[in-house]
């Protein structure tokens, strides 16, 4: 470099101004895991009141938290609060997760503030928080609120960095219907070009740097890493530790690849201390919290709104999507039976199967739970025919079958000898004799969402899979994506609106089936035959297998 000579007025000094443009690529961590869908909208926030009926005018409220978790979703947190001025709401979350450092700061506000956390869905009456200037609620708010509704808890659901604002609470609950799952953090390093300008002088013959100055900044491109650094295993270890949650979450998160998720059981939970107790999200939002002597922190009560008309007196209490109208043809709610293969020609060792018929209820997904409580760790294919029904508990049930890891196929069983209906029909051995055939069976709308769970989905050239667009549409790609099922299923149903029936190329193609064998792949007479015996086979002793061959003819 050329020294200049500066002149400063009063004396001579030699400067070497040396300009050096120095280019350097440089990685720069996004504390971020990639673990919503990225067309899931960020986490928003709103005070809900409960419109349950009777109970103006001191209802329940609750602070709804739906949405990915983004850079930006804590100074929106913090906004609530301070508008709510000292209030203590419970906070009721629904996410598929996000980013993680937010996540943890979150749960660090949640927890200043002293607040509960629920892992549950809120379904609005009247104004939803996506429509602008909703004047819905406006004639009968007064000094109310702004949004009504209730709360439950199937289909909800806290994933992947979720859980870490989750441990914030004071009070943690999920419940047994609620889904709370973990997984490996996924990390973004984005590479930068950095040009410097660093100036300096000669000081008795030795440069001294006098500043140092970032010039411009240039993206250079990205990667990602899948497995935790040390750093961020201790960042995330301290914080567990600091909210009183046990070393076992973090385990569970570092074993659990990233593109899968693994839900935490009930007791598990309790045992790590994520949860502090059995209650679902109704300990926090039920309307017979406010009737007691002494009303829970979170009711508010209104003087005279008992007279007026408001949302929950006027409005039923709503359900993320209504029973399908024929839902009710498809022979009341949905019932399960362990069935045994009927053809004597898989004595004494025959396939088993759990037969799956009618509407999804409410009541199905513990029905379900009951079910398999029984089985202990044996793992039978379900063989389902349904209408459709209830969107939350089709997606409470579809995760049960994806954490059991149960096949399923879409057919109907034709029971032998008897009825499970009819009060004289017992079980032999703990189950019915029938046969499995997929000729007119169904499954239509949320019924293909329960299907979508299944380890291995099959559905045959006779039997009929029906998947239209339904309400709650991103819930349901969220959990389609939970389901290791791209999006292009649901990008097919949107386009099909007019016709739900999707062809068996399709189903193949977007992965809804895993391949083009029908439910005889699972409940065939002859798969007990095979090498490698399937899970579902189960040998009864001879002398039984002859006794009743006849009567399964």
């Amino acid at each position: 470099m050329v020294p200049r000579r500066c002149f400063d007025g009063k004396a001579w000094r030699l400067w070497a101004l040396v300009c050096l443009v120095v280019v350097m690529l440089l990685p720069v961590l996004t504390a971020r895991a990639e673990d919503g869908p990225p067309d899931i909208p960020p986490m928003r926030f709103v005070v809900v009141r409960s419109n349950a009926p009777g109970c103006e005018p001191n209802c329940p409220e609750w602070i709804s938290a739906d949405g990915t978790i983004a850079a930006g979703t804590p100074a929106l947190l913090k906004r609530t609060l301070k508008a709510l001025k000292g209030r203590q709401l419970p906070v009721v979350v629904n996410s598929p997760g996000g980013n993680v450092d937010a996540a943890l700061a979150l749960g660090r506000m949640i927890r200043k503030n002293k607040l509960d956390v629920a892992v549950g869905m809120t379904v609005f009456s009247g104004c939803q928080p996506e429509i602008e200037n909703c004047k819905d609620n406006k004639g009968n708010k007064g000094k109310s609120a702004d949004y009504f509704g209730i709360v439950h808890d199937d289909g909800a659901m806290c994933n992947s960095a979720c859980p870490l604002m989750f441990s914030g609470g004071v009070r943690r609950v999920i419940g047994d219907f609620g889904y709370l799952g973990v997984h490996q953090i996924t990390t973004i390093y984005h590479r930068e070009k950095l040009l410097y300008r660093t100036t300096y002088r000669i000081v008795n013959g030795k440069k001294k740097i006098i500043s140092t100055k970032v010039v411009s900044r240039k993206s250079a491109g990205s990667y990602k890493t899948y497995e935790m650094s040390r750093a961020v295993e201790k960042t995330l270890s301290a914080y567990l530790r600091e909210m009183g949650i046990g070393d076992g979450v973090l385990e569970i998160m570092k074993a659990t690849p990233a593109s899968e998720i693994r839900q935490i059981p009930l007791d598990a939970m309790l045992t790590m201390k994520l949860v502090t107790s059995r209650d679902a999200v109704d300990v926090l939002t039920t309307a017979s919290l406010c009737g007691l002597g002494q009303p829970a922190t979170n009711c508010r009560e209104i003087a005279g709104s008992a007279n007026k008309t408001t949302p929950s007196a006027t409005l039923k209490p709503m359900i993320a999507v209504p029973v399908q109208p024929d839902a009710a043809k498809a022979g009341g709610d949905m019932r399960f039976v362990v069935v045994r293969g009927s053809n004597p020609l898989c004595n004494p060792d025959c396939p088993e199967w759990i037969s799956a018929e009618g509407a999804i209820t409410g009541q199905t997904p513990q029905k379900l739970r009951q079910l398999l409580a029984t089985l202990g760790n044996r793992r039978l294919p379900i063989v389902i025919s349904s209408r459709g029904g209830d969107l939350s508990s089709a997606l409470a049930m579809g995760r049960l079958v994806h954490e059991r890891k149960l096949d399923i196929a879409v057919a109907r069983t034709d029971f032998v000898d008897c009825d499970p209906g009819v009060w004289n029909c017992l079980a032999t051995e703990g189950a019915y004799a029938g046969l499995s055939i997929d000729a007119g069976a169904e499954c239509d709308s949320v019924c293909a969402l329960v299907f979508a769970g299944g380890a291995r989905r099959l559905v045959g050239p006779r039997a009929r899979l029906s998947l239209y667009p339904m309400g709650q549409k991103l819930v349901v790609k969220a959990y389609l994506d939970e389901m290791a099922i791209g999006p292009a299923l649901f990008a097919a149903v949107e386009r099909r609106s007019a016709e739900g029936q999707l062809d068996a190329d399709m189903m193949r193609r977007v992965g809804l089936t895993t391949g083009p064998q029908s439910v005889d792949a699972l409940t065939g007479s002859t798969i007990c035959k095979a090498v490698a015996k399937p899970d579902n086979c189960r040998g009864l002793p001879a002398a039984n297998a002859q006794a009743d061959a006849p009567a399964r003819l």
